[in-house]
């Protein structure tokens, strides 16, 4: 019946045949061959392997070679390589923070009576344990913590690495701190503050008994005094409000690269004590500036920003390479002291006051004076909304001839306004 049909469409016998795929030609017209043909041919490309044609084509390592997975050995090598970054930046930077806190942690047990994040007294943990004084926040950031100090609420630390496990971001960073001021240069740096109760224990800590009594033995008076790496100066001084408020000094009690930042030269001869003018020297350029501020950091916006002290002791300094830190633990002592130094001696005679008075007095008034012409801005916008607002409404009541009529008059009265003022300036 099928050949039947087929002769009656026109179809041959042939036509009717099934062709093979011309995806498979190669298999379609390959001879098939036995074992024993194909070792007599000596064809090791073709050969029968259950009744079906074995050809050179499942042969994937004879039609491949190395060379065309060249491509994707360049970029396994350059994953391998970023891993091994990666690996090594990382346990390079967890080293560093734990010798840090390894150096530091006889200091800061010494002077505070809980030191880390779990509240567990610092006189109760080993000397050799140091995973509860120091905390990963990333690869590249780690913060401690300690408190339990007369004069002092707590002090925070935080270390700030290179991002050794990141090659390509860190190579950008450096090249940015190397051609350009405005981007530091990647450091390992440390950022110490010193929050003092200043009076405040019975509203930071309530339940120290006897703390009424000293509230008046924790106060003392505010002022901004800095000493400062002279290569960091102006960087800290845009990056500050603080400082901002200071003069420059030079000290020859002061190693050259160091220069004081200070409101008064009274302020100055009473911090610069010998003890501290021996640690800073013995921490060399590794300082980049301590200060004691009672202002904010940032430029304040509100009045009470200004008016109410934000007191505060500021350490920074960047970290030895070969992790030896016995220059700097002195200076590092020095400054978990300095609120008691500041309980003691900052009671300023009235005349320094104010010195320091003024200056505040000065910010206020500055700051109100911005506020006030800010609002006078605001208003005046407002005015010119409403006043455009009615002058469209106007517009859209006129027909055509008098909206050319009322913006003829405008341009007169603008035109009339251009003279005077030129008249005025001549």
């Amino acid at each position: 019946m099928a050949s039947f049909l087929d002769n009656a469409r026109g179809k041959s016998a042939e036509d009717s045949a099934p062709h093979a795929d011309s995806d498979f030609a190669e298999f379609g017209n390959a001879d098939i061959l036995t074992p024993d043909a194909g070792d007599a041919l000596g064809d090791t490309n073709t050969a029968q392997v259950a009744g079906k044609p074995f050809t050179k084509w499942y042969n994937v390592h004879e039609r491949y070679t190395l060379q065309d997975f060249r491509a994707e050995g360049y970029i396994l090598v350059i994953v391998a390589v970023i891993f091994a970054f990666h690996l090594f930046g990382s346990r390079r930077n967890r080293s560093k923070a734990k010798a840090w806190a390894r150096a530091h942690a006889p200091v800061l047990r010494s002077e505070f009576s809980s030191v880390g994040f779990d509240g567990i007294a610092s006189s109760s943990e080993p000397n050799d344990d140091v995973s509860r004084i120091i905390k990963e926040k990333s690869l590249f950031q780690f913060e401690s913590y300690a408190t339990g100090r007369a004069n002092t609420a707590f002090v925070d630390v935080n270390l700030n690495l290179t991002k050794r496990f990141n090659p390509i971001l860190g190579g950008v960073e450096y090249v940015l701190g190397t051609f350009f001021d405005t981007f530091p240069a990647p450091q390992d740096t440390l950022d110490a503050v010193i929050y003092p109760f200043d009076g405040r224990e019975a509203k930071i800590v309530p339940s120290i008994p006897g703390s009424e009594t000293k509230v008046a033995k924790s106060t003392y008076d505010g002022f901004v005094f800095a000493i400062v790496h002279k290569e960091k100066m102006q960087h800290v001084r845009e990056d500050r409000y603080d400082v901002s408020l200071t003069s420059t000094k030079d000290s020859p009690k002061l190693p050259n690269w160091l220069a004081v930042m200070t409101e008064n030269a009274e302020i100055t001869e009473t911090f610069l004590t010998p003890e501290l003018i021996e640690a800073v020297q013995k921490a060399g350029d590794s300082l980049e500036y301590l200060i004691i501020t009672d202002q904010p950091m940032d430029k304040p916006t509100t009045l009470d920003e200004i008016a109410k002290p934000k007191k505060r002791i500021c350490l920074r300094y960047t970290l030895p390479s070969n992790n030896d830190y016995s220059d700097l633990l002195p200076l590092f002592s020095y400054f978990l002291r300095l609120p008691d130094l500041l309980v003691n001696k900052a009671h300023f005679r009235p005349e320094v006051a104010n010195v320091l008075r003024k200056t505040r007095t000065r910010e206020s008034a500055e700051l109100e004076r911005a506020k006030k012409q800010e609002e006078a801005e605001e208003r005046r916008l407002e005015l010119e909304r409403v006043k455009k607002a009615k002058r469209d409404e106007q517009l859209k009541s006129m027909d055509a001839k008098s909206q050319k009529k009322f913006l003829e008059k405008e341009r007169e009265k603008e035109f009339k306004k251009s003279q005077k003022k030129g008249n005025v300036r001549a």
